[in-house]
């Protein structure tokens, strides 16, 4: 028994073969145009009449490969605070948006409770908290009290838990409420019915503005800086104090946009993988 080899016919070959010409054609054309304005942005910032002072000031290669290694160390606590704030204000987003879709009048404390504290923080800079808990919890001078970068992660979770709920409580808001009668039917509980059928629907739903949250969290855990821990930003600053020169800061904003990359990858590849999804493709 012998296989018969597919032979494409002349339509497909030519198709291919304009889809092709079309692709080479698109990526000269996207190249070509790209090269173009990158070469007029560099010329007109170069052109400028300041240039040779802004260089000296922001883009100094010796002062950047002296702080390097500063901001490096200091980059790996941000790294460390972004994913213990991260998964922080994961659950406590999560935790926040299932206490306020709780139905009945005997919840409402409950449903208040959790209504203020998104409304509360939601509409608090972020600044305002990290001092207040930075700077003002201290203050108390209680026994016990943790360092001062466990209260920066604690006002960052408490403030990206605010937005992570209202995320969370969309998704869990989406699913059909026929889905929660079916469940219930089959003798599932309350907590089975969101554990089972509902949260794993809502996060899978949200999952695009989840991940654009953390990314958004990624930048903000260098404010922590503010109340004394060395981390990126801050060793850049005592770098900056040092030689007054601000290619340090350049230095640590390369960095973080270097950590953003991957996150920023992931959650494109999520958004389009949901549209597809959701498009039947």
């Amino acid at each position: 028994m012998t296989l018969l080899q597919h032979v494409p016919s002349e339509a497909q070959v030519r198709r291919s073969a304009y889809r092709h010409r079309q692709t080479v054609y698109s990526v000269l054309v996207a190249a070509s145009s790209t090269a173009a304005l990158g070469t007029l942005l560099v010329i007109a910032v170069t052109g400028a009449p300041g240039w040779d002072r802004v260089r000296q000031s922001f883009l100094d290669p010796t002062i950047a490969r002296d702080a390097l290694p500063a901001v490096l160390s200091g980059l790996w606590l941000n790294v460390r605070l972004l994913v213990c704030c991260a998964a922080g204000a994961l659950v406590l987003g999560l935790v926040i948006a299932v206490l306020r879709t709780l139905r009945g009048p005997i919840f409402f404390p409950v449903r208040a409770l959790a209504a203020g504290y998104t409304y509360t923080f939601r509409g608090l800079p972020l600044i305002i908290v990290l001092y207040l808990l930075t700077l003002g919890v201290p203050g108390l001078r209680l026994q016990g009290m943790p360092p001062v970068l466990v209260l920066g992660g604690i006002a960052l979770i408490l403030t990206y838990g605010g937005y992570l709920a209202e995320v969370f409580r969309a998704g869990i808001e989406s699913v059909h409420p026929s889905q929660l009668a079916a469940a219930r039917s089959l003798g599932l509980t309350y907590r089975q019915t969101m554990r089972h059928v509902v949260v794993p629907q809502a996060v899978r739903r949200v999952a695009p503005p989840l991940l654009n949250d953390v990314v958004a969290l990624q930048k903000d855990v260098g404010l922590v800086s503010l109340a004394g821990p060395i981390d990126a930003v801050r060793a850049a600053q005592i770098a900056t104090a040092q030689t007054f020169n601000y290619t340090p800061y350049i230095v640590a904003g390369v960095l973080f946009v270097l950590l953003a990359i991957p996150l920023i990858a992931v959650t494109d590849w999520v958004t389009l993988r949901a549209a597809r999804r959701q498009s039947g493709g």
